[in-house]
C-alpha cells in the first residue's frame, strides 16, 4: 500500500470530538463550515456574511452567486443510492464570486444521480480583505474541505480513497491547485482534520482556469488573484497549475471548448498533456462550440452538452463509481 493511501484510509478513522456539525451522518442541505465556529485563518478582520445577490431576475439564467465570503462552507447534496464515492465542488466566478446554480446545484444533481455524494464548496474570495496572502484563500479551504470529508469518511459512509474535486471556471483554478499543491503549507495547522491528507483521489476539471502566465492567463481572475502587487515571473508560475504537477498529481477529466472567449481552451490542454508528461492518466475533451460557463450543458444543442456522459464514463473506467 502506497504511502498517500495510508494516509488516507488513516485520515478515515479520525472522530474530531466538540463539533455539532460533524453529528453522526450527513442530512441533504447541510451546511458544515470549514473553520467551525471560528474565523478562517487570516480573515479575522472580514465580516461581510456571506452576501448573496442575483444578477437575473430570470431563474433559468443561473445568475444567483455568493460574495465576500467569510464563513467558508460546504453544502450537503445527498444521492438516493450512495456508492461511496465523494466529490467536493468548486463553482466558477472568476474569483469575484461563487456561482450557486449553474457550477453548484445543477452538477450536484448529476452526481447524486451516479451515487456520488457531493459537498459544494463556497469559497472565500481573494479580492476580500484578508490578514492571510490573499491568493492563497481559496486554495487554503480547497485543502481544508478535502480534509474534513477524508477525516469523516467512515462515519460518513464514504470511501477515503474515492474523494475527488471538480472545479469550474476560477473554481477550476481552485481545484487544480488542490489537486497540485494539496501539501503547500498555507496555514497553520489547528486541529486533528489538519493531520488529514488534502490529496483529492481524481479530479473533474470544466473549463478551468490554470495558468497565470501572460499568454495563457484569464485577465480579470488573475487580476482578482495578485490585486495590487505587480507579479513577477516567479510569482505567475508558482500560481500556474499546470507547473505545479508531478508524479503524485491525481488523475483527471478535463473539458472545455475550443470557442470559449473567456478563458484559452489552451488551458486545458497544458493541463492535461503535462499530466500525461507524468504517465498519470488525463481524459481531455475540447469540444467544437460550447463557449465558456455552460455548466451541465443543459441549454447547448452542441456536442459539449454530453460532457457529462463522458465524465461519468471515465469514472467508471478509472473505477471510482
Amino acid at each position: 500500500m502506497s504511502f498517500l493511501k495510508k494516509i488516507a484510509m488513516m485520515g478515515a478513522f479520525l472522530f474530531v470530538m466538540g463539533n455539532a456539525a460533524f453529528a453522526a451522518g450527513l442530512t441533504d442541505g447541510q451546511e458544515i463550515k470549514l473553520w467551525g465556529e471560528r474565523k478562517a485563518p487570516g480573515s479575522e478582520n472580514v465580516n461581510f456574511h456571506n452576501e448573496v445577490i442575483e444578477r437575473s431576475k430570470n431563474p433559468a439564467k443561473h445568475d444567483r452567486a455568493m460574495v465576500h465570503i467569510d464563513v467558508p462552507h460546504m453544502v450537503v447534496s445527498l444521492p438516493k443510492k450512495p456508492n461511496g464515492t465523494a466529490v467536493i465542488v468548486g463553482p466558477g466566478g472568476g474569483y469575484a464570486r461563487v456561482v450557486i446554480d449553474k457550477e453548484g446545484a445543477d452538477i450536484a444533481k448529476w452526481l447524486n444521480d451516479i451515487g456520488i455524494t457531493v459537498f459544494i464548496l463556497r469559497y472565500r474570495l481573494p479580492e476580500d480583505p484578508h490578514n492571510a496572502n490573499r491568493m492563497d484563500v481559496a486554495l487554503e479551504d480547497g485543502q481544508r474541505a478535502m480534509r474534513i470529508v477524508r477525516a469523516h469518511a467512515a462515519e460518513w459512509g464514504l470511501n477515503p480513497n474515492k474523494i475527488g474535486i471538480a472545479g469550474f471556471s476560477a473554481g477550476g483554478h481552485m481545484a487544480a491547485s488542490v489537486s497540485t499543491c494539496y501539501g503547500r503549507k498555507v496555514y497553520a495547522p489547528d486541529d486533528a482534520i489538519d493531520k488529514v491528507s488534502a490529496r483529492p483521489d481524481f479530479s473533474i476539471l470544466g473549463y478551468p482556469v490554470i495558468s497565470m502566465l501572460n499568454e495563457y492567463a484569464h485577465t480579470g481572475t488573475k487580476k482578482r488573484l495578485f490585486g495590487n502587487v505587480k507579479p513577477t515571473q516567479e510569482l505567475m508560475e508558482k500560481y500556474s497549475m499546470e507547473l505545479q504537477i508531478d508524479k503524485n498529481t491525481p488523475p483527471a477529466f478535463v473539458f472545455c471548448a475550443r470557442d470559449d472567449d473567456v478563458v484559452p481552451a489552451i488551458n486545458s490542454v497544458r493541463y492535461a498533456e503535462k499530466l500525461r508528461s507524468f504517465g498519470i492518466p488525463a481524459e481531455l475533451h475540447v469540444y467544437t462550440y460550447g463557449k465558456h460557463g455552460f455548466g451541465i450543458g443543459a441549454n447547448l444543442k452542441t456536442g459539449a452538452k454530453d460532457w457529462s456522459k463522458a465524465c461519468t464514463n471515465w469514472l467508471r473506467d478509472m473505477k471510482f463509481i
